[in-house]
């Protein structure tokens, strides 16, 4: 692979796991490609490679023993095997067929992503940035901190949560639950109303320094969005 952002073909086909894997991937810097079938799996690898693969085990069209063996006919590329299926056999098989490590269903993604990130380092594989930046907006997840133009902005931790998630997903609209379960951590007894005081706390800390751009954007009946100026 080359030098860009490390790509993981995330095969999976139950679509809720695939999504969270994904989101969770790319906010912590990496590209993905998210594949639920195991034959496609193998075209996908034989034409455009990857940097590592998370592999559900029982998979459509070819399972995930299958994709592994035929994938090591002609690549080196980690493979981390999902499962839901935890008995001494399908992890022996797993391994033996050339998986480099295995994770049992249900798993933290969190886990996940610090597999995926020992995996990579093992390969020798750089490792994306740990802060992401745009129009002079830079959110460093280690320090939980956002900074404008240099100046970091006095957020709380929820509003860290908040702000760094709409921002590593731009124009992506957020109902008001979705944030809710964004803030579940610290607060449990927040409603649809503490949920808009935050956004407007965010909205009066950017627009201090930022007074001539509209970066979170109300979406009438659905709730919120991070927007970067055209």
């Amino acid at each position: 692979m080359t030098t860009q952002t490390p790509l993981i073909l995330i095969v999976e086909d139950d679509a809720k796991i695939a999504a969270v894997l994904n989101d969770y991937l790319t906010d912590s810097g990496y590209r993905t490609q998210q594949i639920d079938n195991g034959a496609n799996a193998v075209d996908f690898m034989r034409t455009n490679g990857a940097d590592l693969m998370l592999l559900d085990l029982m998979l459509p069209g070819l399972d995930g023993i299958g994709v592994c063996k035929v994938v090591r006919e002609f690549s080196t590329l980690p493979i981390i095997m999902l499962t839901a299926r935890i008995d001494e056999v399908d992890r022996l098989m797993g391994l033996e067929v050339g998986a480099d490590d295995y994770v049992c269903k249900p798993f933290s993604p969190r886990e996940v992503v610090a597999r995926v990130k020992a995996q990579l380092r093992r390969a020798g594989v750089m490792q994306p940035a740990s802060k992401s930046s745009s129009a002079g907006i830079v959110v460093e997840r280690e320090q939980l901190r956002v900074l404008v133009d240099g100046t970091p902005l006095a957020l709380t931790p929820v509003e860290f949560r908040l702000l760094a998630e709409m921002i590593a997903h731009p124009e992506r609209v957020y109902s008001r639950q979705q944030l809710l379960d964004l803030a579940h951590e610290d607060q449990r007894d927040i409603n649809d109303r503490t949920i808009d005081t935050h956004i407007k706390n965010i909205r009066r800390k950017l627009n201090q320094l930022l007074p001539d751009a509209d970066y979170l954007q109300s979406v009438y009946g659905v709730g919120y969005r991070f927007a970067f100026p055209a």
